[in-house]
């Protein structure tokens, strides 16, 4: 089960994934994380993986899909904290070459 909170920080808009990111969770994913940049604008969007216990490939459709709303609208996007199991599927993908990561929480 995956649970998205979020807080703001001087135009950044954090989305926190705590939980697993299936193919479960996915559709609900981008669409609560896609409800949260109309109900607060902001410049950049961070997804905070660093309470994820678990991502399949459905994360990948997660991540690649928000990106791409993010650069139609033009905000900047940053994927943080991801743990070693899903960093793995993302380096296996290519992403890290796309998109930025961050490491840590902040």
């Amino acid at each position: 089960m995956l649970q998205i909170t979020q807080r703001r920080q001087e135009g950044t808009l954090i989305a926190v994934y705590t939980g697993e990111l299936d193919h479960h969770a996915a559709r609900a994913a981008i669409e609560q994380t896609e409800d949260l940049l109309v109900l607060f604008p902001c410049e950049k969007l961070v997804l905070d993986q660093s309470e994820l216990t678990f991502m399949d490939s459905s994360g990948l459709a997660v991540v690649l899909h928000l990106y791409r709303t993010c650069a139609r609208s033009g905000r900047e996007f940053a994927v943080r904290g991801t743990p070693p199991q899903p960093m793995r599927v993302f380096e296996a993908a290519g992403l890290p070459q796309v998109m930025v990561f961050e490491r840590g929480k902040e």
